[in-house]
């Protein structure tokens, strides 16, 4: 081997193929990263040794930089559940003394992927996240964590990315509140959703058929009905041609805005609830116990998770031993019975 391939060919890319392992994990090995063993490091630092790799101190110099910022990457902030996740997150950032930049996706895939690609320039530390709706390709979020960038996922996670995952218990809400229901009277419930394909939806999808099952009641196709994934006036137009199709007596909305569709739908429909129709919805709006009826809700515990999702990176940012890809973390949420789903004294 000439001096020239020693110095100019020999870099963490040749390692990782000589070893058949990702660039990440040499750049954390040569690192002496907690996440790699110790068998690992070895083998790492054997074969560089060996091919007389050199690093390159300038790409060391920018992969030690610390920015003091972290990025919190969500798809709204107008929902309550996001302002009180943020709001726990901040109570763990102010104690670190770091900065927390917010990046809002408006649930679109497209601006998602173009935010990673800018944050490649070291700009943060770490994420926190929570992926959008139409987010199937998940490239954007692997190259981040390869170049050694750390992500932690909130309530809207992805399954099959290695990474530390902070979510409620979304199949037991969904069984919880169409229990409620049919404790409540109902006998055809719909459960209302958005377009898109989070794990949060499925796993509720699955908690409400579990429910139905027990009761010996087979769902049908059209009780599951998928609206956009933004508050509009046609949302409530195209819920008003379902619930005057399917009349279910009972609804499940599934993400917050659709609170407000499903109220305005059954006024202008002069259906009366809960007499006419019962009313659950997965929201955290403080608003909900003033509503008229005031609503019965499934409460997640948003601060809790935003705080536990920036508790363990700052662990792993530390330098403390955080094997974050097995920190998968489920949090309880709480039926919270108000008038939208009482019966008749």
């Amino acid at each position: 081997m000439t001096d020239g391939t020693k110095s100019n060919k020999v870099n963490m890319k040749t390692l990782a193929k000589v070893l058949n392992v990702s660039i990440a994990t040499i750049s954390k090995a040569l690192r002496d990263s907690h996440d790699i063993g110790d068998e690992t490091k070895q083998r790492v630092i054997e074969t560089a040794r060996l091919l007389h790799y050199v690093p390159n101190p300038y790409a060391s110099s920018l992969r030690k930089r610390s920015s003091n910022t972290i990025a919190i990457i969500i798809p709204e902030i107008a929902d309550s559940y996001f302002s009180q996740a943020i709001n726990g997150i901040e109570s763990i950032v102010d104690q670190e003394k770091y900065h927390a930049l917010i990046y809002l996706t408006h649930d679109s895939y497209e601006r998602e992927a173009q935010m990673f690609n800018e944050l490649t320039s070291g700009r943060v530390d770490g994420i926190l996240m929570s992926v959008a709706s139409n987010t199937k390709d998940t490239q954007h979020i692997k190259n981040l964590q390869q170049a050694g960038v750390p992500i932690v996922f909130f309530d809207r996670v992805v399954e099959d990315i290695p990474a530390a995952k902070i979510k409620t218990d979304d199949f037991n809400s969904a069984y919880m509140a169409t229990r409620h229901l049919l404790d409540q009277g109902c006998k055809n419930i719909s459960l209302v959703t958005i377009e898109g394909y989070p794990s949060i939806l499925q796993a509720r999808e699955s908690g409400y058929k579990k429910a139905l099952a027990e009761r010996d009641i087979e769902p049908e196709d059209q009780n599951i009905f998928s609206c956009s994934n933004k508050y509009n006036q046609e949302n409530i137009a195209v819920l008003k041609e379902h619930i005057t199709n399917v009349k279910p007596d009972g609804i499940i909305a599934t993400v917050e805005h659709l609170a407000t569709t499903t109220y305005l739908a059954c006024e202008e429909l002069k259906l009366n609830i809960p007499q006419d129709i019962k009313v659950v919805c997965f929201t955290n709006q403080i608003t909900a116990a003033i509503l008229n009826p005031s609503l019965t809700t499934v409460l997640q515990p948003a601060y809790d998770m935003g705080r536990k999702a920036a508790e363990l990176l700052f662990w792993h940012l530390s330098g403390r031993y955080v094997q974050m890809e097995s920190e998968n973390i489920v949090m309880p949420s709480k039926l919270v019975v108000r008038d939208s789903t009482r019966t008749a004294d």
